[in-house]
Parts: C-alpha cells; structure tokens; sequence
C-alpha cells in the first residue's frame, strides 16, 4: 500500500493520522486533497458510520481508504454524545465550543463523571473490500466542570485524566497519542499493517 486517503476534514484528526502513519513510509492523502466531498453518517453505530466513510472514499478516490468515526460516551448521560460528538450543540456550524458549553450545561449537578472517548478505524484496501480492517480504542477518564488547556481538540479541555492529574488538552502530543483512544487503535492497526518477516 504506497497511497492511502483519509476519510475526514477534521484537521485536528488528520494531523494525528499524519504524524502516526508517518513510520510505515504511506502518502498519506485527505478526501480534501481529491475533491471528495464528507459522506453522510446516518447511522447510530461508530462502526457503521466509519464504513460509510471509508467506502465512499475508497469508491471515489479508487484508493485504499481510513475512516475514523469516535466519539466521547458519558457514563450519566447513557452514552451520549456518542456517534453525535461532532454535531451535540447543532450542525450549524459544528463547534468544538458549543459542544463543550452544552455538555457542562447537561452535566450541571451531576455526580458521576465517568467518560469515555471511543474510536473505531476502518481500512478498506478498496471499497468492495470483503475483510475490512476494523480496530477499537477507548480513553478513560472523567467531565471536569471546567474547561482547562489549550492542546486537542473536541472535547480535549474538558476531558479530565485523573491518574495524571491533567486535562486530554493538556497534554503533550506524543503523550496523548500514546495513550488516547485513536493512539490505541492506530497502533493496533499499524501493527496489523506491518510486514511480517
């Protein structure tokens, strides 16, 4: 696989694709870069979703395609945001702010805090591929009742990581992709990408 387009226009998504495929010598290529316009996400699975992704790049782009679909799952509010993550506070237009207000404003006295962010990536080496390449990854950790950082993105100042006593947005990056859900699920994949000798 010498080429690979990534199924997102989320810059802060792609700079971490990026910078954690750079080892195995890929181009790494955006749907942006090709005129590929977002797929819909109609479903109420990650999995789905990022299925959808990857085959509308793929088909498109006639290359092999990455499609990410995460999202962060809060313990009190039954899973959401969920696969709505990007788009919790609307659609028009999404902002990582809005969606960190609305969240505080739908935690305000709430006592358990356990989050979750979920991650699911979807390798198509072509978009009929029958044998997806599917991994997970999961980041544990809690709401803070405040914003707190400037690093990451989404919902990065407000993800708080107790055994490190720091905010996600507070974190170094090679420190975040060690550790954070798309770091874990990208090392799974590339693992399963390697070459076995």
């Amino acid at each position: 696989m010498k080429k690979l387009v990534i199924a997102s226009n989320n810059p802060g998504k792609l700079r971490e694709f990026q910078f954690l495929l750079q080892p195995l010598g890929i181009e790494v290529l955006t749907q942006a870069q090709l005129g590929i316009a977002e797929a819909e996400e109609p479903h109420v699975t990650f999995i789905e979703n990022a299925l959808a992704k990857a085959r509308h790049v793929s088909r498109l782009s006639g290359l092999p395609a990455l499609a990410d679909d995460s999202g962060i799952c809060v313990e009190a509010l039954g899973g959401t945001p969920g696969v709505q993550s990007a788009r919790y506070a609307g659609d028009n237009p999404k902002s990582d702010q809005k969606n960190n207000e609305k969240l505080l404003q739908d935690m305000q006295g709430v006592t358990d805090r356990r989050a979750h962010y979920y991650c699911v990536l979807v390798l198509l080496r072509h978009a009929d591929d029958p044998q997806p390449l599917i991994v997970e990854g999961e980041w544990h950790g809690e709401i803070a009742h405040e914003e707190r950082g400037d690093g990451g993105f989404g919902y990065d100042p407000l993800f708080w990581l107790p055994e490190l006593g720091k905010m996600s947005a507070e974190l170094e990056r090679e420190q975040k992709h060690a550790i954070s859900h798309r770091g874990k699920a990208l090392q799974v994949l590339l693992q399963r990408l390697r070459p076995t000798t």
